[in-house]
């Protein structure tokens, strides 16, 4: 997972205001308790700017180089392998970390298990058919060096969440200048060519079978019928 490309990224001016957008997003994002587990997933070293972590004592980062704010706790490990019980994150970020990942499948794999039933996932990425991104910023030579990811569509993510059972609740389009954000059912397949990246979040559902008791399996349909049989010849008889 190389991730130089996106560092790179937000020291450029346009990407300092991507940043701040980003932040925002993500702090009006986080909506379960302090009590609750946070898991992010890829650190990005400016974690203040959208949790306070003395206040979020059960938030978390993991990351493969042990990247994060100094204020959170750490884990150095690999994403497509976590070291955590299933079903014990409530909440799991992923900042621009699915494009960096050669295992990325896997690694969504990981995060349906960990995370709990009803635990929601934000997932952001770069815009594929931005402008900015895929044609002026990838040529200079700075980053176009430490670019080691893959573009991936939001389509693509959608099709992932729906395979691993994730409803998707809401998806935006994150520009420099403002976020448009619309309910899944609303969604778009592609981005607005103005922006730079896209959020999606979804919650995992989990379904369980509800077996028959035997008194119900005893019970056919057929006596709904016959009853409904027996009111019909009533009526004829009136």
């Amino acid at each position: 997972m190389k991730r130089d490309f996106l560092f790179s990224w937000y020291e450029t001016p346009r990407g300092k205001m991507l940043q701040e957008v980003e932040a925002e997003y993500i702090r009006r994002s986080i909506t379960v308790s302090c009590k609750q587990k946070v898991l992010q997933i890829g650190g990005l070293g400016w974690e203040d700017q959208f949790i306070d972590c003395t206040l979020y004592n059960g938030f978390t980062i993991l990351d493969a180089n042990n990247l994060g704010c100094d204020g959170a706790l750490k884990i150095k490990a690999k994403a497509y392998c976590l070291p955590i019980l299933s079903d014990s994150v409530d909440l799991i970020l992923l900042p621009h970390l699915l494009e960096f990942d050669a295992n990325r499948f896997q690694t969504m794999r990981e995060i349906e298990r960990v995370l709990k039933a009803e635990g929601h996932v934000l997932i952001i990425n770069f815009n594929p058919w931005s402008f900015w991104v895929r044609y002026q910023y990838l040529w200079e030579k700075k980053m176009a060096d430490s670019w080691a990811g893959h573009f991936i569509s939001k389509r693509r993510v959608l099709d992932w969440l729906k395979l691993l059972n994730f409803e998707a609740k809401s998806v935006a389009d994150l520009s420099i200048d403002s976020v448009r954000s619309n309910p899944a059912n609303a969604k778009s397949e592609r981005s607005s060519l103005r922006a730079t990246a896209y959020a999606i979040r979804a919650i995992k559902r989990r379904y369980t079978l509800i077996p028959l008791d035997s008194k119900a399996l005893k019970q056919p349909r057929m006596a709904i019928l016959n009853g409904f049989e027996s009111s019909q010849r009533l009526t004829k008889d009136d």
